[in-house]
């Protein structure tokens, strides 16, 4: 597996965004503003987050490494924050654009809005939400859709 590229210094910026694919369906800004949305919404404003486009290959084998579970995931999300020592980023969002794409197309959907889903459900894991048991999933489906609604 192929590590995306190092992103350039944080400078002010809490979050950064890399591309070890193209996704020309969302801008840099557009990212920035549904992790800050999201961020915001679930109570951790100011977390410096980077967010990581990359191909389905590459998810599944971290989620395998990591989750040990070999199959295909959306997005996974990495919280350094209770490491020792500081960490920067912070936390990381891993999005898988393929897989973005291709439930969009399932769903008859644009790929903009499954991306942005993914984004803000990762932003929302680092806030602690959980989707993995039917009552913490319905919390954090009404919060996914309360703050796509603030994007658009």
């Amino acid at each position: 597996m192929v590590a995306p590229e190092a992103p350039e210094p944080r400078g002010s910026e809490p979050v950064r965004v890399s591309r070890a694919v193209e996704v020309p369906e969302l801008s840099d800004a557009e990212v920035i503003g549904a992790v800050h949305a999201a961020l915001s919404h679930a109570g951790r404003p100011g977390l410096a987050v980077d967010v990581i486009f990359v191909d389905d290959p590459t998810l599944q084998a971290m989620h395998e490494q990591y989750l040990d579970d070999p199959t295909v995931t959306d997005v996974m999300a990495f919280d350094y924050t209770q490491a020792e020592g500081e960490a920067d980023p912070e936390a990381e969002v891993y999005v898988s654009a393929d897989r973005a794409r291709a439930v969009a197309s399932e769903r008859g959907e644009a790929p903009r809005a499954e991306l942005l889903l993914y984004v803000v459900h990762g932003a929302l894991h680092l806030c602690g939400m959980d989707d993995h048991e039917e009552g913490p999933r319905a919390e954090m489906r009404v919060a996914e859709v309360a703050v796509l609604a603030t994007l658009n």
